[in-house]
Order: C-alpha cells, then sequence, then structure tokens
C-alpha cells in the first residue's frame, strides 16, 4: 500500500492530539490556564513493539506437505503492486473496523499502545497507553465523548505539576467515567480523529513524491487468518504488510521497517458494529465542572 508510513502516522497523531485534548478538558475543571499548558506539553508515549510478530505464521498452504491440497497459490498472476490496489481499494470501502498495536509518538520518540474500533458515523470505543505507564479508556457516540484513566496513566501525564495539583487530579479523575460535548473546545479534536471517513481517506491518498516498490511475499496466517505477505521498499525501508486472501482482501496487519517510526498496527473487526455504548454508573460531566468555574 503507497501511503502505508502515512497511515501509521495519521495513527500516531490520532492517539497523541486524543491524549492531549483529553486531559486539557479534564484539568480545566480544576486547575488554571498555566497547569493546563502544562499538561498539554506532558502528553507523550511509549511501549516498544517487538520486531517479529507472534500473530503471523507461516500457514499450512505454505508448506511442502499441504501444496497437494491447494488448488493454487494466493492471488495468483497479480504483481504485488496489484494486490496491495486491491487491499486499499477493500479496505477504505470498509464501514468499521479495529486497530491494535504499537505507533510511533513524533514528540517523544517512543510509541503509543492503542486498540480502537471506529466507524464512518464517527462514534469509536477503545484503549490507548502511554510509555507502559497505565491506560485511557475513551468513547465516543453521538454528540459525546466519555473518557476515563487509571492512577497511573494521570501520574504519568502529570510529571513536572505540582504534587497537589497531581493529587487533585487522581482524586477527581481515577477510575472515573467522565463526559463533555464533542462539538466542545476541549473534546472537537479528539473526537475528529473518531472519523473513519476521514481516517480512510487519508490511507487512500496515493499521491507521494518517493516511488514505492511491492513485491510479493508468501502464505502465511494472522491470527489465525489466511493471508499473503507483501514487501514494501521506499528507499532502505522495508515495511510488511499482510493481506486476506480469503473473502475481502482486506490489510490484516502492516509492520513498519523503519528504525525512525517503528511499529506494527493489526486490522480486525471490519464492518462490524462498534461497541460504543455509553458508560453505565456515575459520570463526571466536565462541561458541568466548567460552568461551574466561569
Amino acid at each position: 500500500m503507497r501511503r502505508r508510513a502515512r497511515r501509521t502516522a495519521l495513527t500516531a497523531l490520532l492517539l497523541t492530539a486524543g491524549a492531549t485534548a483529553c486531559l486539557t478538558g479534564c484539568q480545566s475543571g480544576q486547575d488554571d490556564a498555566s497547569s493546563g499548558d502544562a499538561t498539554r506539553s506532558a502528553a507523550s508515549a511509549a511501549s516498544a513493539t517487538s520486531d517479529e510478530p507472534a500473530s503471523a505464521t507461516p500457514s499450512a498452504a505454505a508448506s511442502p506437505s499441504a501444496a497437494a491440497s491447494t488448488p493454487k497459490e494466493p492471488f495468483t498472476g497479480l504483481t504485488g503492486a496489484q494486490i496491495s490496489e486491491r487491499a486499499l481499494k477493500a479496505t477504505t470501502e470498509a464501514r468499521s473496523l479495529r486497530m491494535t498495536g504499537t505507533v510511533p509518538d513524533e514528540e517523544s520518540g517512543g510509541t503509543i499502545k492503542i486498540d480502537i474500533a471506529l466507524d464512518r458515523r464517527g462514534d469509536c470505543a477503545g484503549t490507548m497507553g502511554m510509555n507502559g505507564q497505565g491506560e485511557a479508556e475513551l468513547i465516543k457516540t453521538g454528540d459525546t465523548l466519555y473518557l476515563k484513566y487509571d492512577e497511573r496513566f494521570l501520574r504519568a501525564q502529570s510529571k513536572g505539576e505540582p504534587q497537589a495539583d497531581t493529587e487533585a487530579l487522581v482524586s477527581l479523575l481515577a477510575g472515573r467515567w467522565t463526559k463533555m460535548s464533542a462539538g466542545g473546545a476541549d473534546a472537537k479534536e479528539t473526537a475528529g480523529f473518531c472519523d473513519l471517513d476521514k481516517l480512510l481517506e487519508d490511507a487512500g491518498d496515493g499521491n507521494d513524491d518517493t516511488p514505492t516498490t511491492v513485491t510479493r511475499g508468501k502464505a502465511t496466517t494472522v491470527d489465525g487468518t489466511p493471508a499473503f505477505t507483501l514487501h514494501e521498499t521506499d528507499g532502505s525501508e522495508r515495511n510488511t504488510v499482510y493481506v486476506a486472501t480469503e473473502g475481502k482482501p482486506y490489510l490484516l496487519r502492516f509492520e513498519s521497517g523503519s528504525k525512525q517510526e517503528p511499529g506494527a498496527l493489526s486490522f480486525t473487526g471490519y464492518d462490524e458494529p462498534v461497541p460504543a455504548e455509553p458508560p453505565s454508573g456515575e459520570v463526571l460531566d466536565l462541561d458541568g465542572l466548567d460552568g461551574m468555574n466561569t
């Protein structure tokens, strides 16, 4: 896929901006502007990924013993570039999908661990982890954005803040669902990144000044799903793409070969409902807190 590196960068942007906007919104309910600015500068990432995925293993179809029962090699007669185009078309036509894995964070040089499902209605649900230091949950459904942070996440993102401010933040938010208007100033950017239309539009933009060579690999499996590997060479970088060989040729996994932007993403849940249901129980209204402090 010609723009796979861009897709990885886009996802990193999604989570980085999401974390920044989320923390800004939470902070605005109790701290002054200077404290909110410090929180915005604290957003970072990481949770390093291995070079070899445990989920991608050779399939029986690729072994000599299975050759007799295999009528033909997947995508027979197609070049790597042609397979890539088919996979790009199928993927960008999806109504929903789920992304899991790690993506680079340009600001910190680390990575962000994500697990998020999103659809073309703009709904999304999932988690993100920063530098292995806690986790944040997010749900966007309709016009409302819900967020919940664990204590480790809040403390990690509050490094450099006055201790009293950090303790107040943890006391107010740790383990507690919050909500805010998805169209509000603190949430609008985050909510915008839940838009699958925009994500796939950018992923399908094939305009690139640097030509990418795509070559055929071999049959394999990704988490038990039959797949075929493609190798994308762009200068000195060699990325690996896994494409489904049964049903629609969806993108199943992407592994970056870049030392500057390492990471790997798996794509599942195509056209499946996104579990973006409002959380049950007590939910803290951050927009209401803002109103009390104005």
